[in-house]
């Protein structure tokens, strides 16, 4: 049986219990070619509302608006009223109409939010100001 020599540079050194630090490197469950690739990460809500929302001023009173009722969280529950998502609709099953994953997806919720600003306030700008007179929108 015929057997392949080892590369010259997995033979130059030897470490613990005689294995080359390449083969150590192999046997700890590392990679010689570098990291993994890493799959996509899914972008924080904030992110994807910048992307959505290009204009400074207006994402700025839209995050305002969203830290104050969720603290960017897409799950979060009013105790009292019982709104639900980043912009804490009432009733909540009104994101639908933006998608069927309302409960969990941060961009449907977004577009939810978005749309509700620009409706009925004319934008996040004018419903911040409501909210800093009222505290809530």
């Amino acid at each position: 049986m015929f057997r392949t020599p080892m590369p010259r540079f997995l033979r130059r050194k030897r470490g613990v219990a005689g294995l080359t630090a390449a083969a150590a490197v192999i046997v700890a469950g590392g990679s010689l070619m570098g990291a993994a690739p890493a799959q996509a990460a899914t972008p924080a809500p904030q992110q994807i509302a910048h992307k959505l929302i290009p204009n400074t001023a207006q994402y700025a009173a839209f995050n305002e608006i969203i830290s104050h009722e969720s603290g960017w969280s897409p799950t979060a529950v009013n105790a009292s009223s019982g709104a639900y998502g980043l912009g804490q609709a009432l009733p909540a099953e009104k994101m639908s109409q933006f998608g069927g994953d309302w409960r969990t997806d941060s961009t449907t919720q977004i577009k939810w939010a978005l749309n509700y600003m620009d409706t009925r306030y004319g934008s996040p700008e004018a419903a911040w100001s409501f909210w800093q007179a009222h505290q809530w929108y």
